[in-house]
């Protein structure tokens, strides 16, 4: 086809003449008079400019298809108008010429085309990832579209042309052709000709308006390039009379080409859309099927307009999304993907039922294997081993059926690191059976071979078993009863649709639209249930809401149900691995036997309060003195952090008399009285520096970026020691200086050096005492030093610890000297019930023993000095991660809008947080900012995970979040 022929056949437009820059700047100016500078912008169908003006706003030079009639523009014009006014969004209304009206007819290439000039709405398309909360607006405002649209009645909306989709079979009759590959031609022909078999029962039902025609990614656009949502809708040339739900149709396809959102994922926009304009049934029935043909127009049109045009750079670049369009609406059957739309609209679907059958096999109580993500089968890790599933089948007792269950998510098909949703529920069960067991018809019908098994067809549906040798000849007619196989190994049971094609193994977001084509063959094995539904994470929330103090927040607005961990990784309700990069509680990682060995024998032998006398608590803190340097020689076992800290202060206050303190902003201490007057947080409370009593005195932030010494950060410790000096002078001399060796709750942020030093010696200067808050930062974790005070190259008088020293058991521990320890009993007695209690010494003891047999602190100072190098590397590539702070598994990424001004990129943070657990990824903010990542994962962490950690944030950084 010739570039300048000015109609195509039938429905399909043709490729415009080419306009170069000068003509379009001078159609603008001699058309409206505007002078500006002509630059063009992509198009299949049409030319389109940027009219850039030095004396104003940017204007969209839009010149039409030579196909594209007057009355067709001013509909179009009016629509926008529509649109502006109802839709509540902004829309590219047409400038009226000098002379009156919107349309300018221009002669180009001997071809007269039409030419308009649109307010240009400025701002970004949808591109790259999109968020739950992108795709939910996108879908809202399709509906808002269709709502404003439908009161527009002009004659120059009724048109035909080859993006209606009432007309996409006689479309692609004239596209495909121009699809060169005969094997993509046919996949779009059938795929296309299913759909249009499936729409035809409901096409009478289905209401007609006018519609834009092209609500798509590329033609809504976001002014706000922090929630990202789109707020404009741009290019109505596709606007025209159609089924009012082919406009959803049309945005929902435009979406399954992007990172994030898959076939579950893209139902956010259906849901939204129904909330605004509810689909009737017919329309929910239609709906896929024109996504499905929709996906074949575009690819079939790509194709017709690069045979026409092979320089068309826009239209080659669009095919490889067009494709994925495609390919993803067909990855499933019709009658799956119409189930997710009638979930999205609030109606389960009706699951596929089971004709009337006898057993498949005779048993009266089949051996459940529990597969299921909290199966104890699963227990110590055996979830990864790959003989565990042979080992659980093996395990029945003699002469029982053993059964895994139908929809049950098994873990041990889940791989750790994978950021993609696994596919491990069960569309079928599975069977062990006894020697010589047959297998049975379960109703009449025809039995096919296999391979490995063999097919019953019958009313409708096809038993599909594996796994066996057939007795019943081939091709043979059986009755319910007849014995047809002998299993050959392990039996797989499945009973499909007849036409349809199904996986064994779905994710957990597709399993229940399965359900439309998949049976539950669980009635044909007497006795077997099938797996109970997974653990509602929606309704446990609301329960815990119910009864759970709201201020004890969680991680997430909507979050996973956690029901297992092993090492670095944590496993949900529904079978998702993530990687856990954020627990410090749990340091020598989830669920290590050999510590949950030890509690388990002394919880049988003796657990009760530290005034009795046992080894554990002797042997512990003799361990704990020898982990700190002289003269720290005196151990208190606590039951947290915040009774840690807690007893510092209190200990402080003994040996000077006074309660004055001096603290640092931007920290948490804990949530005791006197562990809160300390924290000087905002982000955890935002009153917390006008909230503090009179007794606590405070010191700027030491960061090395931000603050009134960020071009000489150590500055900070002499205004320190002065403010000290001050508050003595004052006669208000402090009792204690309490702070985090490093910022734990800023991201693992080193203090300039020098700084414990200069403000230790000034506060015992005025006889006070120091103290170390170490509960997140120490401990090992920093991997070059034990303590972050060893960092510091200082010594305190006092040491609070806790967190890691019990691997998420209550579990503390204040250090210091005998003589600072001997003035606080001369005020009366300290006792705690659990802390030091034989099990929490055995746990304290057996930390201490994993992590030096296991050697946790050189890993922590290996993996974690790799990983600080590759985010330090991702952040020359990645503006918005402007450094990395901390050391071994305790680090920080940054994120900053503007490396100049420092200034936090707050929400980007939290939104590359809910992005990384898309992606299998725990993570979450931290700092007064919210705008760094606390890096602090399990001290087992690996080499590995450190490398899936990068991989995720390169992914998120990349294509956005």
């Amino acid at each position: 086809m010739s570039s300048s022929t000015p109609q195509a056949p039938g429905l399909v437009q043709a490729t415009p003449p080419a306009v170069d820059d000068e003509t379009a700047a001078g159609i603008a100016l001699d058309g409206w008079g505007v002078a500006g500078r002509a630059r063009p912008l992509g198009s299949n169908q049409d030319r389109n400019f940027l009219i850039e003006r030095e004396d104003g706003p940017a204007l969209l030079l839009k010149i039409a298809n030579p196909s594209t009639t007057v009355p067709e523009l001013e509909a179009q014009s009016a629509a926008a108008d529509l649109i502006a006014a109802r839709a509540g969004t902004r829309a590219p209304r047409a400038h009226r010429r000098p002379g009156g009206g919107t349309t300018l007819a221009v002669p180009i290439s001997g071809v007269v085309m039409h030419a308009r000039l649109l307010d240009f709405l400025p701002g970004e398309t949808l591109s790259g990832y999109l968020s739950p909360a992108v795709v939910s607006a996108l879908g809202a405002l399709a509906a808002r579209v269709a709502q404003a649209l439908s009161a527009l009645a002009l004659p120059g909306a009724d048109r035909a042309h080859q993006w209606d989709l009432r007309r996409a079979p006689d479309v692609l009759a004239e596209l495909l052709p121009a699809v060169p590959d005969d094997a993509a031609r046919r996949r779009l022909a059938d795929a296309a000709g299913a759909a249009a078999r499936a729409l035809a029962p409901v096409v009478g039902d289905l209401p007609v308006q006018a519609i834009h025609g092209d609500l798509t990614d590329d033609n809504v656009v976001r002014s706000d390039p922090l929630t990202r949502l789109p707020d404009g809708v741009i290019d109505l040339g596709d606007l025209g009379r159609s089924w009012a739900v082919a406009e959803l149709a049309i945005t929902v396809s435009s979406l399954l080409h992007h990172d994030g959102v898959d076939l579950a994922a893209a139902m956010r926009a259906v849901t939204a859309y129904h909330r605004e304009r509810p689909l009737s049934d017919a329309e929910q029935t239609a709906l896929w099927p024109l996504v499905v043909q929709r996906g074949a127009v575009l690819v079939a049109s790509a194709h017709q307009v690069l045979s026409g045009d092979p320089g068309n750079g826009y239209a080659a670049e669009n095919l490889a999304h067009e494709r994925a369009i495609f390919d993803r609406a067909v990855s499933v059957p019709l009658e799956v993907a119409t189930a997710l739309v009638r979930a999205a609209t609030g109606h389960a679907p009706a699951p596929l039922a089971l004709p009337a059958a006898r057993p498949l096999i005779d048993t009266d109580a089949p051996h459940v294997v529990d597969l299921s993500p909290a199966s104890a089968l699963l227990d110590d890790g055996r979830w990864l081993r790959a003989e565990t599933e042979d080992a659980a089948f093996a395990a029945a007792p003699q002469g029982a059926v053993a059964a895994a269950r139908f929809g049950e998510s098994r873990l041990t098909r889940a791989v750790p690191l994978d950021p993609e949703p696994p596919r491990i529920v069960s569309l079928g069960v599975e069977l062990a059976t006894p020697s010589g067991a047959p297998l049975l018809a379960p109703w009449a019908g025809t039995v096919a071979p296999t391979p490995s098994g063999f097919v019953l067809t019958a009313h409708g549906v096809r038993l599909i078993v594996d796994g066996c040798r057939l007795i019943e000849p081939a091709g043979s007619a059986v009755v319910a009863g007849d014995r047809v196989a002998e299993p050959a190994g392990r039996v797989w049971v499945q009973v499909v649709r007849e036409g349809v094609d199904a996986p064994r193994f779905a994710p957990r977001s597709l399993a229940a639209a399965w359900t439309a084509v998949v049976a539950d063959p669980s009635p044909l094995v007497p006795g077997l249930e099938p797996a109970p539904a997974p653990l509602d994470a929606a309704r446990l929330l609301e329960r815990r809401d119910a009864v759970f103090a709201e201020v004890q927040e969680h991680y997430y607005d909507a979050p996973p149900v956690m029901v297992r961990g092993w090492r670095e990784l944590l496993v949900d309700a529904e079978g998702r691995v993530y990687l856990d990069t954020l627990n410090n509680v749990t340091a020598v990682g989830h669920s290590h036997p050999r510590l949950a060995d030890a509690v388990d024998r002394q919880w049988r032998l003796l657990n009760t309060n530290s005034r009795f006398h046992y080894p554990a608590v002797v042997e512990f803190s003799e361990r704990l003195a020898e982990l700190v340097p002289d003269p720290l020689d005196t151990v208190f076992l606590v039951n947290s952090g915040s009774e840690a800290v807690d007893l510092s202060l209190r200990l402080a206050r003994g040996w000077s008399g006074r309660p004055d303190v001096v603290a640092v902003e931007e920290a948490y201490h804990g949530w005791t009285y006197l562990t809160d007057a300390v924290s000087t947080s905002t982000a955890d409370n935002p009153a917390a520096l006008e909230t503090r009593p009179a007794w606590v005195h405070t010191v700027p932030s030491p960061h090395p970026f931000r603050g009134p010494h960020a071009d000489a950060p150590e500055r900070y410790a002499a205004d320190a020691a002065d403010e000290i000096a001050r508050l003595a002078a004052a006669g208000s001399p402090v009792g204690a200086f309490v702070a985090e060796t490093a910022f734990g709750n800023g991201g693992g942020m080193f203090l300039p050096d020098g700084y414990l030093a200069r403000v230790y010696d000034a506060v015992r200067t005025h006889g006070g005492l120091a103290i170390a808050d170490e509960v997140q930062v120490g401990y090992g974790r920093l991997g070059e030093w034990f303590w972050g005070f060893q960092q510091q190259d200082a010594v305190p008088d006092i040491v609070a610890v806790a967190k890691s020293m019990g691997n998420g058991h209550p579990l503390g521990a204040v250090i210091t000297t005998r003589e600072v320890a001997a003035r606080y009993r001369t005020g009366g007695y300290f006792f705690s019930s659990a802390g030091g209690s034989p099990v929490s010494s055995v746990v304290g003891l057996t930390v201490l023993d994993i992590m030096r047999d296991e050697d946790l602190v050189g890993n922590a100072r290996r993996v974690g000095g790799a990983l600080r190098e590759r985010l330090l590397a991702l952040g020359d590539r990645h503006p918005i991660l402007a450094a990395v702070h901390g050391a071994g598994l305790y680090l920080g990424p940054e994120f900053v809008r503007d490396r100049e001004t420092w200034e936090p990129a707050t929400a980007e943070t939290a939104a590359i947080c809910r992005r990384l657990r898309d992606l299998g990824v725990i993570a979450q903010p931290t700092g007064d900012h919210q705008n760094i990542l606390k890096i602090k994962p399990p001290l087992c962490f690996g080499e590995d995970s450190a490398d899936a950690l990068v991989a995720a944030l390169d992914r998120v950084l990349t294509e956005g979040w």
